[in-house]
């Protein structure tokens, strides 16, 4: 009975969910208002991928300067070992 009952109330809720969609629907052109939304909603976005693009090319640069101050690091390290050992070989 409870199966029967809960089936019963899912295609109600299926059919008005689908009435309401139906119903509703699309307008067939946009008004002027929802143009110009648009198109500022377009320009943020062009504007938030180009402002994505310079970080993304800050972090590469960043990057490359990270690993180049590393490869210092160590080749400092490496000539102070070196030093540190001839200057207790004497």
């Amino acid at each position: 009975m409870r199966k029967v009952a809960r089936a019963l109330m899912a295609l109600g809720m299926i059919a008005l969910l689908l009435s309401t969609f139906a119903w509703t629907g699309c307008a067939k052109h946009p008004n002027e208002q929802q143009l110009q939304q648009l198109e500022e909603t377009k320009q943020a976005a062009l504007s938030a991928e180009k402002q994505l693009a310079e970080c993304q090319q800050q972090k590469a640069d960043l990057e490359k300067q990270l690993k180049a101050k590393q490869e210092e690091l160590a080749k400092v390290k490496t000539e102070k070992s070196t030093v540190q050992s001839r200057l207790q070989s004497m």
